[in-house]
């Protein structure tokens, strides 16, 4: 099994897909074929060496494209996420954003063109001990500052992190100004064009900027789940969503 049985309780009721007649043939396993899904994702294997000892690529296919037109797994995600908050387990007084450069094999919209080839970017938001609580995907020639308003509103309700800590690339004014409206501090080095006069950061709040490594980490958990290293999706919102599908296992394991 590729999924527990304490796993599944908290998935299946998302996860699960009513039949709309009795007709035809029977529904497939629904943990079967996620874990089949699962099997994809740890591995990287294209669909059509799926093994048969799980449900047809076809099957497993279909419900991707299924669980993600319902933001399943955004649904999972936020429920592990206010279940932590509820049990104290969530730290928002310092949570750390950055992003990555995913490679893009399978063509499709969404994909920016680099120094570094075509591909897409993947921005996460990971609270103080590196839980994900935010994620989202741009062109990878977007700016990672426009991603993340959008990353923050993957977020629920209350659950915005007091304090956001990101390198060089989020050392922007207006970016500053509209999580200052939020109520949120953004803590990042300055870039070397600022001049001495414009400096808004000092010492003690970049002290925090220490602790970035979190996120890194947390990026490299995600990387653990080899389908997510390159994408190979045409479609943009499978990709995502096998991304947030990475996210929720690496949040669930804090439970």
């Amino acid at each position: 099994m590729l999924v527990s049985d304490e796993q599944w309780e908290l998935f299946e009721p998302i996860l699960a897909i009513e039949r709309k007649s009795n007709k035809g043939r029977p529904p497939a396993d629904t943990r079967a074929v996620f874990e089949a899904l699962l099997f994809v994702l740890f591995t990287g294997i294209q669909w059509r060496y799926l093994p048969r000892s799980f449900p047809p690529k076809s099957t497993v296919h279909d419900y991707l494209k299924i669980w993600s037109q319902r933001d399943a797994f955004r649904r999972i995600l936020a429920q592990i996420v206010r279940k932590l908050a509820q049990n104290g387990r969530l730290q928002l007084e310092e949570c750390h954003v950055d992003a990555t450069f995913v490679r893009a094999r399978g063509g499709g919209e969404g994909i920016g063109l680099t120094r570094h080839g075509k591909g897409c970017k993947t921005q996460l938001i990971v609270d103080k001990q590196g839980i994900p609580m935010g994620v989202s995907q741009a062109e990878a020639s977007h700016g990672e500052t426009g991603m993340v308003q959008q990353t923050l509103g993957f977020m629920e309700g209350d659950l915005q992190p007091q304090r956001l800590i990101g390198d060089k690339a989020y050392d922007s004014d207006p970016l500053d100004e509209v999580l200052a409206e939020l109520g949120i501090e953004m803590i990042s080095p300055h870039r070397k064009n600022r001049r001495p006069e414009n400096r808004t950061q000092d010492g003690r709040a970049l002290r925090r900027y220490k602790r970035r490594w979190h996120v890194e980490r947390t990026i490299a958990w995600l990387g653990n789940h080899r389908r997510l290293l390159i994408r190979w999706e045409k479609d943009p919102a499978l990709f995502m969503a096998l991304t947030v599908l990475g996210c929720c296992l690496i949040a669930a394991r804090f439970l």
